[in-house]
């Protein structure tokens, strides 16, 4: 069988759309600062108000109500921290509130911001998932109150794909008062996403995870809503996000929502299908694994498998060997030897969390590529799994 190479971590990063690529390509020779009021700067600027339409359009928003950001992270991390803002020339009314609701299994930028917050004297909940990755709702109408300031709550798992019931997850929140962010890195492009139905206050989108460049993100902050930025010392977006904008990723992150409206509906129809032969073929060609995740409520093109007696590095390792690019969980938690928080967060043990994969397939994913998956897999199971057995064998 001839080696190919297949990339089946679209959850991690995508391949940049040629059309993407032509937009940014063709917005190089427009190099003046949007900032500048001559005729460079305004050519510039422009296309920053362009792509600013296109992506509030995409989700519903308002142009106002987007402002652009260096990444995912960054925006998370932006929302997290008006709490601790110290300025008394920030009208923040939602300072006086110190309490913090996040999820077990948010990506490691709002754990990590969850954290650093708590360290600083400020009340952090987190709420538990059950084994598909829901959240608990009980616990989270009994956890809100007055006094908190933010709910941040992933709308769509990155590891195991799991869509978040947030409608419902919304009314709790504002029956309290408190303010309701959430990452849709991964479901915005993927997923229809409309701010105005989900009234959602704060929402996090990501340009690479949807055929665009790195290094540039969206922050969508409702209109109404007080706001402190993060990053200081001018007057770019409405002085919401000081530093001068990254024209030509902002144009590459407008083009690929732009391309998104078009493609994305028939790609998750063409995804489930791929991701049902997927799952299938693994089912019969490979005894004692197990799916994780919500079993409908799910990312069409993510598929979290875990196999018994069979070490995830390992399968990873050999796969690449076979031209097969996989994940063992989130790229941020990449060269951790700890297992998944987000699995240990299902309830799953931490034996079975190190032996699962992660396959995450895109727009150019085929079926030939997965029929050629399917080829190889097994052959790598088995062989991992004979190196455990030997390797057991020593030891004792």
């Amino acid at each position: 069988m001839t080696k190919r190479l297949v990339y089946l971590d679209h959850n991690a990063t995508t391949p940049i759309h040629p059309e993407v690529k032509r937009a940014m390509s063709e917005a190089m020779d427009l190099f003046g600062n949007p900032s500048s009021l001559h005729e460079f700067g305004r050519k510039a600027k422009s296309l920053i108000e362009k792509a600013r339409e296109t992506v509030a359009e995409f989700i519903s928003a308002d142009s106002e109500e987007i402002i652009f950001v260096g990444s995912g992270s960054e925006a998370n991390n932006t929302v997290l921290s008006m709490l601790a803002c110290p300025s008394s020339r920030c009208m923040c009314t939602h300072k006086r509130a110190v309490g913090i609701i996040t999820t077990t299994i948010e990506h490691p930028c709002v754990l990590e911001a969850a954290k650093c917050l708590e360290d600083r004297g400020f009340s952090v909940d987190y709420l538990k998932v059950d084994q598909t990755g829901k959240v608990d709702l009980d616990q989270l109408k009994k956890t809100v109150t007055e006094k908190t300031g933010i709910v941040s709550v992933m709308m769509a798992n990155n590891e195991i794909g799991t869509i978040q019931d947030m409608k419902t997850i919304e009314k709790i929140i504002h029956e309290q008062g408190a303010m309701f962010h959430t990452d849709a890195v991964q479901a915005v492009g993927k997923i229809p996403v409309n701010v105005r139905e989900l009234n959602a206050d704060f929402l996090t989108i990501s340009a690479h995870k949807v055929y665009g460049p790195k290094g540039v993100g969206a922050l969508y902050i409702k209109n109404g809503i007080s706001f402190c930025p993060m990053i200081r010392g001018g007057h770019q977006e409405r002085g919401r996000r000081a530093g001068t904008e990254n024209t030509i990723g902002i144009v590459g992150l407008g083009k690929a929502i732009e391309l998104r409206k078009i493609e994305m509906t028939d790609e998750e129809k063409r995804l489930l299908g791929l991701k049902a032969i997927l799952r299938k073929g693994l089912e019969e060609k490979i005894p004692d694994i197990h799916f994780n995740g919500h079993p409908t409520d799910c990312l069409a093109g993510t598929l979290s498998v875990s196999f018994e007696g069979a070490e995830g590095e390992a399968i990873l390792l050999y796969l690449d060997l076979e031209g097969i690019a996989v994940s063992t969980g989130s790229a941020c938690a990449s060269g951790s030897l700890d297992p998944s928080h987000v699995l240990l967060a299902t309830g799953m043990s931490a034996e079975r969390a190190h032996g699962t994969i992660r396959l995450s397939m895109g727009r150019q994913t085929t079926e030939e590529e997965i029929r050629y998956v399917l080829d190889v897999f097994p052959k790598v199971i088995q062989k991992v799994r004979d190196m455990s057995t030997a390797y057991s064998r020593r030891k004792s």
